[in-house]
């Protein structure tokens, strides 16, 4: 089986990091903190304005991407779905955005370091626009993509069945192509029961 698997939100815990400091930022702005997590976004999830969201980024990305922890058993099960012949695509839209000056142009090769630092191996990285997605699941013949990105979740789904990563901000999205997990055992197990079921 070819599997998609997202970073942001699948492989980190993308929640509980923007919570963690997106309520530190305003606290140091002073800023009211207004949570929604039911938002994805986060000019929506903390009402801020898009120049206080371009700000947070620009000091808090570089720290994100290169030392957040990766979810608890990702690097495990991947490990196990590889070994069991599944190959692994990583698709991400990561991108330039809230980027210092002074790293501008490293987010692929901070992806690529992070990644290799909390060995989640991978048969194939590939960085794609939120809109670039579902088809760069069709190209690469994906079966089964894992993502969290309500957005995404409902594009993609159209082709291509979908496990949800289980979020605040992704709980209205479902159809019949949706299966939601809430953990990575979790999803080795819905993995190993649609590879069951093909056979």
């Amino acid at each position: 089986m070819n599997i998609g698997i997202d970073v942001d939100g699948v492989l980190v815990d993308l929640e509980t990091k923007m919570l963690t400091y997106g309520t530190k930022f305003s606290v140091e702005n002073n800023l009211n903190i207004e949570v929604k997590p039911e938002e994805y976004w986060e000019t929506k999830k903390f009402n801020w304005l898009a120049n206080q969201e371009q700000e947070f980024w620009n000091k808090y990305l570089v720290k994100y991407v290169r030392e957040s922890e990766p979810r608890e058993f990702a690097s495990e099960i991947i490990e196990k779905l590889m070994q069991e012949g599944n190959k692994i695509y990583i698709i991400t839209a990561r991108n330039e955005y809230g980027m210092p000056k002074e790293y501008y142009g490293k987010m692929q090769e901070f992806t690529k370091e992070w990644l290799d630092k909390n060995k989640i191996k991978y048969d194939k990285l590939i960085f794609k626009s939120d809109k670039e997605k579902m088809q760069c699941c069709l190209d690469n013949k994906v079966d089964i993509m894992i993502e969290d990105s309500p957005s995404n979740i409902l594009d993609i789904s159209k082709k291509v069945k979908v496990i949800k990563y289980d979020c605040p901000y992704n709980q209205e999205v479902q159809n019949s192509n949706i299966i939601k997990a809430y953990s990575w055992y979790h999803i080795y197990d819905i993995i190993n029961k649609l590879i069951k079921g093909e056979k």
